[in-house]
């Protein structure tokens, strides 16, 4: 229940596959990156826009 999939509007088309997507490759990459509480990374990432973008390697610095 951390991405409240249950309360999703989304139903039709690719929208439901698409987001199930984005939410298992936010798990894997903190998975990846050793957290142990998903939730808590989750938060930690939603603080910073750097901080998901370094976690996927995706920053120069």
């Amino acid at each position: 229940m951390t991405f409240a999939e249950d309360a999703s509007q989304l139903r039709t088309g690719f929208a439901p596959r698409a987001m199930a997507t984005w939410s298992n490759l936010a798990i894997g990459a903190l998975r990846l990156a050793g957290k142990t509480s998903i939730a808590a990374g989750l938060r930690r990432n939603a603080r910073d826009a750097s901080r998901p973008l370094a976690l996927l390697g995706l920053t120069s610095s």
